[in-house]
């Protein structure tokens, strides 16, 4: 279930945020002015009467002014709100331009003089990756991650609810502590679903302990609460004011739209980049074997690497036949942990070489489907032989426990029983079909 695609077909939320903050009671004075009559002599008693339209038009104006206070009051608290969305919205542009400067950056960089070595395979620039739910580009990891993060940013205004909830989901990497986030603010939705009247259950202050290590330092939980309907106000508080979230008091009556916020920060997914397999295809070569990878295949520098080996070396030099089974167990998990990524090349009968980039931690049932949905006659089973001529069993098994990384060479054959069946039925041409023609048409020198 792709997460933008659900972004997209959920229905729009029909939530109108009001403009009018709390209601405030305003009771008319009691005191009211009296004419004195100053006079040497009391004078006359005279009946006076009352006008019925002086009146009239006395509470007109009554109802009048404070129709106007209460008018004054509401324009106060929406004007606090504009405020709160303009200075998020100020907030959400000057992030956006920044995500496209450094991607701005990275594409010059890219595009800056490569040095290759003349005698080797082609060098692999660096790891791309993609996101069609954002789009058809092709990008290294941290700026097709910028990329993702200015989508969300720039679809926050359409649609505020799934975007932030996608915000959480997609730009906080630690998974424990976005379920903690997401608990938590499940809890204040909950509390003022179940208690719709209770004003205590719609403030949230600012300064919490709880709130502060469980929400605040998320991203996309400020976007998220004021999606909801919260605002933030400063309200009294001990011996002075503090800064609370105070819910909208009209928004707590809608329970179904309440639950709907539920549901959408529970249903919502990460919007992850997903590993491009940089797909190539050469004619035979003699280069087959010769890599060039970029420092992005290592979960350490170069540097360090030479480094680990040379203190390895050093290591059994030093123990000879003394290293225990422990610790040859840490050297291999060591070894497991040293890639991120591995480039294979799968060399057909015919020389022809395919090449792709996996993660190290992908099993052979990935490679096999890479080369299953590559080749023309998909259906016939096949075989993958290591360069020891070990053959590459079609499971769970990952490249980095198989000795395959950082880069190898994997040869291509079908499975012999199977293949002398469809001989007799289809002739041997069969057998000489293997890359379908679309791929052959980019085929280029190694």
């Amino acid at each position: 279930m792709a997460a933008i695609k659900k972004f997209f077909e959920k229905r729009k939320l029909n939530v109108k945020f009001k403009k009018a903050g709390e209601g405030h009671r305003l009771d008319q004075s009691s005191s009211s002015t009296a004419t004195k009559v100053v006079s040497s002599t009391p004078p006359k008693s005279k009946q006076v009467t009352k006008d019925p339209e002086t009146e009239a038009a006395r509470r007109a104006a009554a109802e009048a002014a404070l129709a106007r206070m209460e008018l004054k009051q509401q324009s106060k608290n929406a004007d606090s709100m504009v405020i709160q969305r303009a200075r998020m919205k100020r907030e959400m542009e000057a992030e956006r331009k920044r995500l496209l400067e450094a991607e701005k950056k990275g594409a010059e960089a890219r595009a800056g003089p490569v040095e290759v070595v003349q005698d080797s395979a082609p060098v692999l620039e660096t790891v791309l990756f993609k996101c069609p739910d954002i789009g058809p580009q092709l990008l290294p990891k941290s700026e097709m991650e910028r990329a993702i993060h200015r989508f969300l940013l720039e679809n926050y205004e359409d649609e505020p609810e799934m975007t932030s909830a996608l915000m959480i989901h997609t730009l906080n990497k630690n998974k424990e502590k976005v379920k903690i986030c997401i608990e938590t603010l499940i809890k204040y939705i909950d509390n003022i679903i179940n208690n719709p009247t209770e004003e205590k259950y719609w403030k949230i202050r600012q300064t919490n302990k709880a709130f502060q290590e469980r929400v605040a330092c998320m991203k996309g939980t400020e976007e998220f609460l004021l999606a909801a309907g919260f605002s933030l106000k400063s309200l009294p508080f001990e011996d002075g004011e503090a800064s609370f979230y105070v819910f909208d008091s009209d928004l707590a009556k809608d329970v179904d739209r309440l639950k709907n916020m539920k549901d959408v920060l529970l249903q919502a997914e990460p919007i992850k980049p997903e590993l491009d397999r940089d797909l190539k295809v050469f004619h035979p070569s003699q280069s087959a074997s010769t890599f060039n990878v970029p420092e992005d295949f290592y979960n350490i520098s170069p540097e360090e690497f030479k480094k680990e080996q040379q203190r390895r070396e050093e290591a059994t030099e030093k123990l000879g036949m003394l290293r225990t089974k422990a610790m040859r167990e840490r050297d291999e998990h060591r070894e497991l942990r040293k890639y991120r990524y591995v480039l294979l090349r799968i060399k057909f009968p015919d020389g022809i070489l395919l090449q792709g980039v996996f993660r190290a931690h992908e099993s052979m049932k990935q490679v096999y489907q890479f080369v299953k949905e590559n080749i023309v006659n998909d259906w016939i089973p096949f075989n993958l032989i290591s360069g020891t001529s070990t053959k590459l069993e079609d499971g769970d098994a990952t490249l980095a426990e198989l000795g395959l990384a950082p880069a190898a060479v994997v040869h291509f054959s079908w499975d012999a029983d199977i293949l002398k069946e469809v001989a007799r039925e289809k002739g041997q041409a069969v057998a000489k079909e293997h890359l379908r023609p679309e791929i052959m048409a980019h085929i280029q020198s190694l």
